[in-house]
């Protein structure tokens, strides 16, 4: 007899973009052309001085344990970048160094939710919002996003959550927002601080995408008064300086909260590996022009993705406001095809060419709030990007295909 696992173990969900990788990869080494769309994984290599850095680590056998909160020296660099990116002034007792943002939302559920209490999620969300909640024995409070108000939160439904939902405890907001695009305004920031300062309600505020936002610039809740208390601020070098294989981020929030989550990270992973932050803060030391030339970068593969996608019939897109991610509007298509939206997306890989494919996300690997949308993101040269929305209005011709993957895979028939 085996062993039973948990319960939460067999329920736990996963980020659907890695699977898709997965089989994008599989497809490729068979020998078929994949332009690969599906991660949100920059196509530029690391900055230049944070590889340096790394080298020289190495060489200095920069190679043993080091404090569970993180370098003093980084921790420093951070809190100068934070007051000058910002303007929010913070010392090195109120930052957490961490192998990348994710582990932050666990800690952060841990830290802050007991069982039965419920957290809003603003939905689309990102995949890992769920089951971190849920490792808690929390409950998630589900609220849409809408394409209509540029998919940025309404605070009419924060208010809701805190009147209605059973022990509201929590707040969990990204913005720049992943899959939409959408970006919170500072009035929407200070609209929230509002609604929760004074109450034992916490906000995790996942900000990957800081350097990411097209229009104006980004703003964090912790701009506001009184949300130093109540907020956790989630940074990563992935996004910014190309850095996603080094596993590197931090958050910003109060001191004690902040010596909470070094304990968990104590506990779980010891620290983060000195050779890695020391690269972490070359970057925000030295490479803050090469990291805007990037997004500069970015930018323009958004564009080029949003001006292709607005010459296909059907398809209802516009450019979002941050992140490298487009998010169109796809449901017509489907409609047409009786197809759910991840089921279009597999199939633009896996069956509309026996040659080429492109890899994309449909809407529902982020949530119900996700149906009849596809997530493009732009980790490919700008001429593939071009030859990928070039495919997908060729591939949405192709009825017959479509009726052939359906009835291989009825799982993704649209009812």
């Amino acid at each position: 007899m085996t062993a039973r696992l948990s319960q939460f173990s067999s329920t736990l969900t996963v980020e659907t973009a890695f699977d898709v990788l997965a089989r994008a990869k599989r497809l490729k080494a068979e020998g078929k052309d994949v332009i690969e769309l599906q991660i949100g994984d920059s196509p530029f290599p690391a900055t230049h001085h944070a590889k340096q850095a790394a080298t020289q680590a190495v060489a200095d056998d920069q190679s043993h344990y080091c404090p569970s909160k993180g370098l003093i020296g980084f921790r420093e660099t951070i809190a100068r970048f934070y007051k000058a990116e910002f303007g929010v002034a913070i010392s090195p007792e109120h930052v957490v160094v961490t192998p990348g943002a994710k582990v932050l939302e666990q800690f952060f559920c841990e830290a802050v939710l007991n069982a039965g209490d419920s957290v809003l999620v603003f939905s689309p969300y990102f995949p890992t919002y769920p089951p971190n909640i849920e490792r808690r024995q929390a409950k998630p409070w589900y609220v849409p996003l809408k394409q209509e108000n540029a998919f940025r939160p309404d605070l009419r439904e924060v208010e809701r959550f805190l009147r209605e939902a059973p022990r509201p405890r929590a707040i969990i907001l990204n913005s720049p927002h992943n899959p939409t695009g959408g970006v919170a305004t500072l009035s929407d920031l200070q609209g929230l601080a509002d609604l929760i300062r004074g109450k034992d309600v916490f906000l995790c505020s996942d900000e990957p995408y800081c350097h990411m936002v097209w229009q104006d610039r980004h703003h964090t809740p912790l701009e506001c008064p009184g949300m130093m208390e109540q907020c956790l601020a989630v940074y990563t070098f992935s996004k910014s300086y190309s850095m996603s294989g080094y596993r590197l981020g931090f958050g910003v929030t109060h001191p004690g909260l902040a010596e909470i989550i070094s304990k968990l990270i104590n506990t779980s992973l010891s620290c983060v590996p000195p050779i890695i932050q020391l690269a972490g803060q070359a970057a925000l030391e030295k490479d803050a022009a090469e990291r805007d030339e990037v997004m500069l970068k970015f930018k323009r593969k958004v564009e080029i993705l949003v001006e292709a996608l607005q010459q296909v019939p059907e398809v209802r897109v516009a450019m979002p406001a941050g992140t490298f991610y487009v998010f169109p509007d796809v449901s017509a298509i489907c409609r047409r095809l009786r197809i759910q939206s991840h089921g279009l997306a597999l199939y633009l890989l896996e069956a509309a060419d026996d040659r080429k494919g492109v890899a994309c996300l449909g809407g529902e690997c982020f949530g119900d709030a996700g149906q009849g949308f596809l997530r493009f993101s732009c980790a490919e040269p700008d001429d593939r990007l071009v030859d990928a929305i070039r495919f997908f209005a060729e591939a949405i011709k192709r009825e017959d295909r479509v009726g052939k993957y359906l009835d291989a895979h009825p799982e993704y028939r649209l009812r």
